[in-house]
């Protein structure tokens, strides 16, 4: 038996001894040495339990004293439970969110917002000929700020460092339409982004693109972008079509992604005195865009990103909620 085994003969005589005196009680592990466990499965359950279900009643989720103040555990034991099961209710840093936004109305909506979705994706992967593909929105409320005191630069060993307060200068909301093919940039500041705003956006882009060219605008649902104003002038303009986004679908849009390189390379660490030096910046980085473009490359078709999404939706709807 040892050697069909592969352990040694000893190890066989205790074991079939155990069996011998126990019967199967005896093949039972015996207890070990060391302090005995003081948290049972029954405690680790209500734990788990409680993490999932239930929240406390000052605050909208469990921090591990919390929770320890709950159960009479240590914080300890509750933080090793909550790796041992993946839990993290805590908030994050801003580096590790715990927490994934994502909405089920574009994945298990009608068929309509898939269709919608596959559409807008087209446009970009295959545009139609003698056409152009421009992806409009409005970044509202840009905020010049400036600090209170003058920045210390970087240095050698030294990061820069700046104020923790500031003082607000006005706001300026910006439209954009960005050029899917080739890259560039029509913009425009605006102390206000309603639909008489964005007319005058739309006729600046009328009076940019080509007159031979038909002009298809990927935008969202923004109530600005339907009005009667707007209707009447898309009537007198027939060569633009407008290609709305489907709820909560705002990654079709690519303009965002230019929001979001302005955001992190020019505005959020410049420093303002007014609105006028915030447009002028704002200016000159459409200028640098538009020197240098360099479009966004679409890699995965809208029915694959929407299939990923009702797959997660699939998983979390089960429960009836």
């Amino acid at each position: 038996m040892a050697k069909a085994l592969g352990v040694s003969r000893p190890t066989v005589a205790l074991w079939r001894g155990r069996f011998a005196a126990h019967r199967l009680e005896g093949l039972v592990d015996a207890p070990r040495s060391g302090a005995p466990r003081s948290i049972d499965d029954e405690a680790v359950e209500r734990l788990v339990a409680l993490t999932l279900e239930e929240a406390p009643a000052n605050a909208t989720h469990w921090s591990t004293r919390s929770m320890a103040r709950r159960t009479g555990m240590s914080q300890s034991a509750v933080s090793r439970i909550w790796r041992a099961f993946g839990l993290r209710p805590h908030p994050p840093p801003s580096s590790s969110p715990r927490t994934q936004r994502w909405s089920r109305r574009s994945a298990t909506g009608p068929h309509r917002t898939r269709s919608i979705g596959a559409l807008v994706v087209g446009l970009y992967l295959a545009p139609p000929d003698r056409a152009l593909v421009l992806c409009v929105d409005e970044k509202p409320q840009i905020q010049a700020v400036q600090g209170t005191a003058a920045a210390f630069p970087l240095r050698p060993g030294q990061a820069e460092r700046v104020t923790h307060d500031y003082r607000r200068q006005g706001t300026l909301d910006l439209f954009a339409a960005l050029d899917v093919k080739a890259g560039t940039v029509i913009g425009s500041c605006k102390p206000r982004h309603r639909s008489v705003e964005f007319r005058t956006f739309l006729e600046q882009v009328e009076s940019s693109v080509a007159r031979d060219l038909e002009v298809h605008l990927v935008l969202d649902n923004l109530k600005t972008h339907k009005t009667k104003l707007i209707h009447d002038w898309l009537l007198q303009h027939p060569r633009f079509r407008l290609h709305f986004t489907p709820t909560s679908a705002s990654w079709l849009n690519l303009v965002e992604c230019w929001f979001s390189i302005l955001s992190r390379r020019r505005l959020e660490r410049g420093a303002f005195t007014s609105t006028e030096d915030l447009e002028a910046a704002i200016r000159d980085y459409i200028a640098e865009t538009n020197a240098h473009p360099k479009p966004f490359v679409r890699t995965k078709s809208a029915d694959a990103i929407l299939a990923s999404v009702a797959r997660f939706c699939t998983q979390t709807s089960n429960s009836d909620h």
